[in-house]
């Protein structure tokens, strides 16, 4: 379940339809997951993959801005998103060992979809999250088919959640994590755009735990961590993509990706060495920006835009807060119990348990 089915809400703002960074119009996920024994040896990883439009990037670029909150952790293609400001490819989002063939693959993808890629180059953005608890991280066994396959699998719609794609492998706050997504629309009056979050979620210590700002994880203490045979609570990461189909500029976008930070406070986590933090957000708002195609001759001198006057960007601000904040507890709420290949239980996070201990602190049900 889903922490609103549980009578949780999270912040003050109104979810989207899906409550999921597919509320933004034109946003597609896919995921390939991987769960298999290989050579002898527990495999628990895969991709998940986004793609910003529903048409090609290359050919609908959009505005984006990342943020590293700590930078124990990897990712592709974020040179050029901050010199340039554009993102011109979809996103994908696997584990440690695996970025180079996933971002390989993404290029490859590219080159065969051109009739003369002699003049064009892409640098993929691809990130990721340690899963080597769960999964055999040094097999290195994601390859070309799976991002082939989360290609593929690419819709809007509901987001599965959990351990699905890159979130396979993943541990939240010492229970089973993974992916999770929410959304917050705005009201009209304050430009009706929607934000929308997914969220790769690796990170975090269980005493930390916090859900609507009540301590919960001081009373989840009597459930075995998944750390006791090795590793440090808390080791891990967590990569966050922010959506919205508001206008905003490249700098606008990496304000906003700094918003995440927030999210991941107020679930208690952001305070790890061990923990590679990295966000990045894109606007969807400017439709008409030129094509990436960096060898034509016939391009104008300006490209008119559109932007939200700083005077009225807090709202998009707090909705990328509450929307992190709620994907992360979503995460959690759909992993499942799982164990290493040592037999060392990772334990999923039940509703029930999850709200006999809220009411522990003194929650009520608004």
């Amino acid at each position: 379940m889903r922490a609103r089915q549980l009578g949780i809400t999270l912040g003050l703002g109104i979810p989207g339809e899906l409550n999921a960074i597919t509320d933004v119009p034109g946003v597609r996920v896919g995921h390939s997951t991987v769960k298999a024994q290989i050579d002898g040896k527990q495999v628990r990883t895969g991709v998940t993959l986004i793609q910003p439009r529903a048409g090609a990037a290359r050919l609908q670029p959009c505005f984006a801005g990342y943020h590293v909150l700590n930078g124990n952790g990897d990712a592709t293609g974020l040179e050029w998103i901050g010199e340039a400001g554009l993102l011109t490819t979809p996103l994908a989002i696997t584990n440690t060992h695996s970025i180079g063939i996933v971002r390989d693959t993404l290029i490859a993808l590219e080159r065969d979809s051109l009739a003369d890629p002699a003049v064009y180059w892409c640098m993929p953005v691809v990130m990721e999250t340690y899963d080597g608890l769960l999964n055999d991280i040094w097999g290195q066994h994601i390859g070309p088919e799976h991002v082939l396959q989360a290609m593929a699998n690419a819709e809007s719609g509901p987001v599965q959640e959990g351990a699905v794609g890159g979130g396979t492998g993943m541990i939240c706050h010492e229970f089973k994590g993974g992916i999770g997504s929410a959304s917050r629309k705005l009201p009209g009056e304050q430009g009706g755009w929607t934000v929308g979050v997914l969220v790769q979620a690796n990170h975090g210590k269980r005493q930390e735990l916090r859900v609507d700002g009540y301590p919960v994880g001081r009373h989840l203490m009597e459930i075995a961590s998944p750390f006791a045979a090795r590793g440090t609570p808390g080791m891990g990461s967590i990569v966050v993509i922010i959506a919205t189909d508001a206008p905003l500029l490249p700098h606008q976008c990496q304000r906003l990706a700094q918003r995440a930070s927030i999210g991941i406070a107020r679930t208690g986590g952001g305070t790890e060495d061990s923990s590679g933090d990295l966000f990045l957000a894109f606007a969807t708002g400017n439709q008409d920006l030129p094509a990436a195609d960096y060898g034509r001759k016939d391009l104008p001198l300006s490209t008119a835009l559109n932007m939200v006057n700083n005077d009225h960007i807090s709202p998009l601000f707090s909705a990328a807060a509450e929307a992190v904040e709620e994907a992360i507890i979503n995460a959690i709420l759909a992993g499942e119990d799982m164990t290493t290949a040592e037999g060392v239980l990772v334990p999923g996070l039940d509703g029930r348990t999850l709200l006999e201990a809220l009411h522990q602190t003194g929650w009520q049900r608004p």
